[in-house]
This record gives C-alpha cells, structure tokens and sequence, in this order.
C-alpha cells in the first residue's frame, strides 16, 4: 500500500512521542529497526525518497499507528486496567518481578502497551512471536535500543550491560506460555544477571499457570527457582467464583462501552450481547459507528 503524506506525518507524530522513552536517538533509532541517518531525515521532516515504504510500514506496526483510518479508542480505566497497571508501576519501581495468570480478553495485553508507551525503560514482548531463545533475547535487546545483530553472546551481554546501567527498566512478557523451555532457561539465566536492576512482569492465560506448575511437579530443571524469582505466586484479576466473574466482565464491558460508544447507545444491550468479551464490545461499537456514519 501507498503510504500517504498524511500517514508519515501521523507516524512522525508517534515517533516523537515516544523518542520520550529513550535516552538518545540513536537508542531510539535502534528501536525503530532504522539507520540513524534515516531516524535524523525523519525527525527533520524530510520524508521524501529517505524512507522506504516498508520502513514506515515498519515503525507505524512497533509504534501502534494504524495506516488505515480506523475508530479511535478511549482507555478505560476499568479493575483490569487499574490492577495491572498499579502492579506494573510497583514493579518497574522496585526491580520486581511478577506473574499474572488470568482469563483472555480482559484487556491484559492492551493495558500492559498502553503502560509501556507512558513509562520510560520499560518494554513489552509479545512472546508468541519471539518463542526461541535467540529471537526473544534478540527482541529484548532492540526494543531497548541495543544492537540487535551479530554474535548473540556479545548481545546478551551488551543487553546485560545495558540493563545493569539504565534506571528501573521493565519487560513485560505478555503471552509467555508460548515460549519454548530453552528461552524459559534464558530468562532466569537475565534475571540472575540483573537481578534488583531490571523487573520482570510475566502476563498469559490460565494455560501459562498450568505450564508451570506441571514442569515444576515433573521436576523439569529451572521451573521452581523461576517461580520464586517472579514472587512464588499468580497474581489474578478476574473473581473465582462464576456469578461474581460473570459481573466483573459485564462492569468491565459496561466502562469500556460507556466511554467509546456513540452517543444515546444503549450501554445494557452492549453488554449484553458481548457477554463482556472486551474484543466483542469494540466490534460491536465499531457496528454502531458505521450506522450512523
């Protein structure tokens, strides 16, 4: 697709709000995945023939910046929101680490991107996509700005180095289930090596909780000292008990519904027919705004 002026400026915008979280361009240029002399031409304003397509393509996907023109979105503050958000605060100030197991579509993975955009040194890894050893240390290591290629010895230490360095930086490890047990291994070996320095925040579903504590019941080597470095427990928003859950979601859907739907919506049959699903509520506000488009 053809990347229109209006695009770049709406990505430009995006770049310089978060070169905030970085300490030097050419950190944040590294991030970005582009030359230092193509990050300079951009923050000059000089689009033009300097930046091919597929690097703005690029950063507008790192950076969150839709191309196509699409609803705008009002973060809720719901018990999700709030709950995370105050856990990842606590632990990107302490050098913390923590795990939250909890049920999918609550709005977990939206409320750790919105954090991670707000908060210098703080990344996040969406971990269903970087499942090796090598892929997820590598991605940590660009989205702090570190030099992502070459050996990955010299990678892991560079990104040791780094992190030892920096003030309280944080990696949130959303859908960390995924990971093979190698990049498992891995992580505890960066803990180690940062240990009080960096804070560490592991997000998935229920299915994240069951992994661990099969490997820990099967004995498998590197699982029970992981756990006790992320706080030997599972932090968890939603209530146990099916009637309260089922009015937790249906608030949370409610709150959402309230600050996103057109005006005169009928928040109840919102939520009603989303179950309180967070990914149904945006369909079927994105349907009513189509309507009265």
């Amino acid at each position: 697709m053809e990347i229109t002026s209006e695009v770049k400026q709406r990505i430009a915008g995006a770049i310089a709000a978060d070169r905030e979280n970085y300490p030097s361009d050419n950190r944040h240029a590294t991030a970005l995945g582009i030359a230092a002399s193509v990050y300079n031409a951009i923050k000059k304003g000089n689009y033009e023939r300097q930046v091919s397509d597929a690097n703005w393509v690029g950063i507008a996907r790192r950076l969150g910046v839709q191309l196509r023109t699409e609803m705008p979105w009002t973060a809720a503050k719901t018990p999700t929101y709030v709950f995370i958000s105050k856990q990842l605060e606590a632990c990107q100030d302490s050098g913390l680490s923590a795990i939250l197991c909890d049920m999918p579509n609550i709005g977990k993975t939206f409320t750790a991107k919105a954090y991670v955009k707000q908060h210098k040194n703080a990344v996040y890894v969406d971990c269903s996509q970087v499942k090796t050893k090598l892929k997820l240390i590598r991605y940590i290591a660009k989205e702090f700005g570190v030099g992502s290629y070459g050996r990955y010895s010299d990678v892991y230490e560079d990104l040791v180095a780094y992190l030892r360095t920096i003030d309280t930086p944080l990696v949130v490890l959303d859908e960390a289930g995924d990971l093979q047990y190698e990049a498992f291994l891995e992580l505890k070996a960066l803990w180690n090596a940062t240990e009080r320095c960096c804070a560490w925040y592991m997000m998935g579903a229920d299915g994240l909780k069951e992994k661990i504590n099969r490997a820990i019941e099967g004995k498998k080597v590197g699982y029970t000292e992981m756990l006790s470095r992320y706080g030997d427990t599972y932090s968890k928003v939603t209530p146990d008990d099916a009637r309260e859950r089922e009015k937790f979601l249906k608030a949370q859907a409610a709150i959402v519904a309230k600050v996103n739907a057109p005006e005169g919506s009928d928040i109840a049959r919102i939520v009603n027919a989303t179950g309180g699903g967070l990914r149904r509520v945006y369909t079927e506000i994105e349907k009513l705004r189509r309507i009265q488009a």
